[in-house]
């Protein structure tokens, strides 16, 4: 038989587990918190506002976004990592701070395996290159010749060390065997100012920030970043078929919860993000920016995230680049 008190342990028990059941199974009961580790009105806060926000809708309540930018988007991240693993905080990522920054800077303040419980990847985001209108090229192949033709030659410009930008042109040269001199800028809108002013030669930046430009003919679009041709440019072939055999660079987004969030308020978050992923008019808005809806697993995007640090990490040992 039971003594008192293992009697009393073990109802105590019961009811907590009963009290933490109810907990998970009303969740949520009050706003939910999104950390976005960029400024507002950046590429990858109008992409997380765009898809996150339908949460409200899915789940019953509202949504509230925090911009927390600084460090490539540490800052923001390393908040998110320390919030209460309760669900009613959630973190957006990108290949940037989940991937690229784990080599690029020597201490980052997460690990974004450890530190975090994955739900989903949100998109895939295709880059364009462009070149400058006074360049004389009509397609990649030319610009492929060209940039043979003439070694330290040509410029391309980034919106700064360790960014996507930057580490596409990278792959780029060590791929095709080029030598180009990088041009880094603090930010991809006055690295594309100064490719619209015939400063810099070429950039290969995501479509939402590159593809405007080509659509108002400021700037060529000469080839994309991915494996396959984007829905929304038909027309414009890969760097892949033109040339870079197996060339494959895309940016990515995802869906994250600090480490040790309950399981049944991830699948509750899961769910409804597949639910959204999947809705027809997303996928619209996001393939007229460049971008596809490119939901995952949990256990899905943890592998690739493991895959994508290792990528990305070499390409920044090939560029030298680091940031303390």
């Amino acid at each position: 038989m039971l003594s008192r008190r293992q009697t009393l342990i073990a109802l105590a028990a019961g009811f907590a587990s009963q009290a933490y059941a109810q907990r998970t199974s009303d969740y949520p009961t009050k706003p939910i918190k999104i950390i976005v580790p960029f400024p507002a009105g950046g590429g990858g806060d109008i992409l997380a506002r765009l898809t996150l926000s339908k949460l409200a809708q899915e789940l019953g309540q509202s949504v509230v976004f925090e911009n927390i930018g600084g460090a490539g988007g540490n800052v923001g991240v390393s908040n998110g990592s320390r919030a209460a693993a309760d669900g009613y905080t959630l973190v957006y990522g990108t290949n940037g701070t989940h991937a690229i920054n784990q080599t690029l800077y020597k201490n980052p303040g997460f690990d974004p395996i450890k530190d975090f419980e994955p739900i989903t990847r949100l998109s895939r985001i295709a880059a364009l290159l462009v070149v400058r209108p006074g360049l004389q090229v009509k397609s990649m192949k030319e610009l492929l010749v060209e940039l043979k033709k003439n070694p330290g030659k040509y410029s391309f410009a980034s919106a700064g060390n360790g960014t996507t930008s930057h580490l596409a042109g990278e792959t780029l040269k060590a791929q095709a065997g080029l030598a180009v001199v990088h041009i880094p800028y603090r930010g991809g809108a006055a690295a594309i100012t100064d490719v619209i002013a015939d400063r810099i030669d070429f950039m290969i930046d995501v479509m939402p920030n590159t593809a405007p430009h080509v659509r108002n003919g400021r700037l060529k679009g000469l080839a994309v970043s991915t494996l396959q041709r984007v829905s929304s440019f038909p027309d414009i072939p890969t760097i892949a078929e033109s040339g870079v055999p197996g060339f494959d660079v895309s940016a990515w987004d995802a869906l994250f919860a600090p480490a040790g969030t309950p399981p049944a308020v991830l699948e509750k978050v899961g769910q409804a993000m597949q639910k959204i992923l999947a809705d027809e008019s997303l996928k619209q808005q996001l393939s007229s920016r460049g971008s596809e809806s490119s939901p995952t697993t949990p256990g899905g995007l943890r592998s690739f995230i493991q895959v994508e640090i290792e990528r990305w990490g070499q390409a920044i040992k090939r560029s030298g680049t680091t940031v303390d």
